[in-house]
């Protein structure tokens, strides 16, 4: 007995439809579909805010870049702790003309205080233990007065002892009041290389277990957050195993912290860099429950890879693991006045051949020129 031509149009459409939700599961996306589509630079200095406010207008938004992590540390006049401030620094109105470009353009602001470790650079002790020395992990561990690379131990960055009972109240202040000048819901931490953690010498971290106490730092940090309903960002070195991977030291951990990974709690946001090549170590911290975010720098062609694969990971994912798969950021290491002289120079480049010249060097305007501009392959 034949079927009925009724019959037969909705058997099509059922299957139509099965085909359409069969699809969907695997349906390509493009890099407008990335939830974050990030810029992580240094705040500017109080002379460049209105040629940062004009890059935020001018490139960054027609670009669809929707957040922006400024890394902030002592560049603004705090009144909780002015002592901390740098001799120039951004005030509350110069914050403003951010937060207002921001607000024009969608963009979700992040500023960011080096909390834990970078607590020093070089040859130079930063202003949190200029001013508390009581509150330095290694005291012991002298900042060379001419700094060449490598010192004694092949490090370069203090931390702050994260079990001195004081130093919470000073660095939450600064938090807090950064928070509230950007009117901000997030705040990035970053958390990174941080070597020296419970030093033998220390009277309180020594003996202890460098996996709980950086997870115990991050788990703290988070939770004043919370009490707020603010999120925490984090970059994600120091909770892949350095040995295992092959990663090495700088972009994974050797002294042990990783296995916080386990330790921390799952809404704390994943800055993953990595510089060198477009390590899949993404996988691992969606696979961990965690909201992850790949980050690159000066190579083009990992920024465009880590692009490429958090489209491929949105796209071929279960639903759970695909919302995990936030997007991508660029990452700038420089102050922001070097990094507008550099990419307006590439933009305004004469002739073809003199752009494409510039284009060979290894520079994170170029990065970002080819991660925001270019079209994705599908």
């Amino acid at each position: 007995m034949k079927n009925s031509p009724s019959k037969t149009l909705v058997f099509c459409a059922i299957l139509l439809i099965q085909l359409v939700v069969f699809r969907g599961w695997s349906q390509q996306i493009s890099f407008t579909d990335l939830p974050v589509r990030g810029f992580a630079i240094a705040a500017p200095q109080k002379d460049g805010v209105d040629r940062f406010v004009k890059f935020m207008d001018d490139e960054l938004a027609p670009r669809g870049v929707n957040v922006l992590v400024l890394r902030v540390d002592f560049n603004y006049a705090y009144e909780s702790h002015p002592e901390l401030r740098n001799e120039e620094v951004l005030s509350k109105s110069d914050v403003k003309k951010i937060v207002a470009s921001a607000s024009r353009h969608g963009i979700k602001l992040v500023p960011q205080i080096n909390l834990l470790g970078h607590q020093s650079w070089a040859s130079s002790l930063g202003n949190l233990l200029k001013e508390y020395p009581e509150f330095d992990e290694t005291p012991h561990v002298a900042i060379p007065e001419n700094y060449e690379w490598p010192n004694e131990d092949g490090l370069y960055c203090k931390s702050y002892c994260p079990l001195h009972p004081e130093v919470h109240g000073v660095v939450f202040d600064l938090v807090d009041e950064i928070l509230t000048v950007f009117e901000a819901d997030d705040f990035h931490a970053g958390m990174d290389e941080v070597f020296y953690i419970g030093d033998d010498q220390c009277p309180r971290c020594g003996g202890r277990d460098k996996a709980e106490l950086f997870a115990g730092e991050v788990s703290k940090i988070r939770n004043h957050l919370k009490m707020q309903d603010k999120r925490l960002w984090i970059w994600g070195d120091r909770l892949i195993d350095g040995k295992t991977t092959g990663i090495g030291m700088w972009e994974a951990s050797m002294n042990n912290t990783h296995r916080a990974i386990d330790m921390i709690p799952k809404d704390v946001v994943i800055c993953d860099w990595h510089y060198e090549r477009p390590d899949q170590t993404p996988v691992m911290f969606a696979m961990k429950g965690f909201d992850v975010i790949s980050c690159s720098w000066r190579k083009p062609e990992v920024g465009v890879g880590q692009k490429e694969d958090m489209i491929r990971y949105r796209t071929h994912q279960t639903r759970e693991m695909r919302e995990r798969f936030k997007g991508v950021m660029l990452t700038v290491w420089s102050g922001a006045d070097a990094f507008l002289d550099g990419f307006e120079s590439y933009v305004h480049a004469d002739d073809a051949d003199g752009k494409e010249k510039m284009g060979e060097v290894e520079e994170p305007w170029v990065t970002f020129i080819r991660m925001f501009d270019e079209k994705t392959s599908k």
